[in-house]
């Protein structure tokens, strides 16, 4: 597991706990079992990077899990050092529904909110 005192990899608000519960709930009874939320990023947009989300069934090595008010993120490890002292958040407005990443990493976002440009934590690979 990888951390730094004082320091979370990532943190939930209430509506982003309440989200994974419910995502979690509808997904108990596939055939194999959620674990929890896996967040991670991948290459891709103009920004340079993407959020991802999946539904996960098995933890991997260098995986983070984080377990907060009942709910459970699994960070894929190729992820951490770009969502450290991340806040995730869900929000609900008149036309849509989506979870928001409060990131102190990122850069930039693209115009329509799809990319961002996301840079590993300050000092967090020296204290790997």
């Amino acid at each position: 597991m990888f951390s730094i005192p004082g320091l979370k990899v990532i943190s939930l608000t209430d509506a982003a706990a309440v989200r994974i519960r419910e995502i979690m709930a509808q997904s108990s009874q596939e055939e194999t079992p959620a674990l929890g939320l896996r967040v991670g990023v991948k290459k891709g947009g103009c920004a340079g990077m993407e959020y991802t989300f999946e539904i996960a069934r098995e933890i991997a090595k260098g995986d983070e899990v984080v377990k907060e008010k009942d709910a459970t993120v699994i960070v894929d490890a190729k992820a951490v050092l770009f969502l450290l002292g991340t806040e995730l958040d869900f929000r609900t407005d008149r036309f849509s529904s989506t979870f928001v990443f409060n990131n102190p990493n990122q850069v930039s976002a693209c115009g329509c909110g799809e990319s961002v440009e996301i840079k590993p934590r300050e000092g967090a690979l020296a204290a790997q």
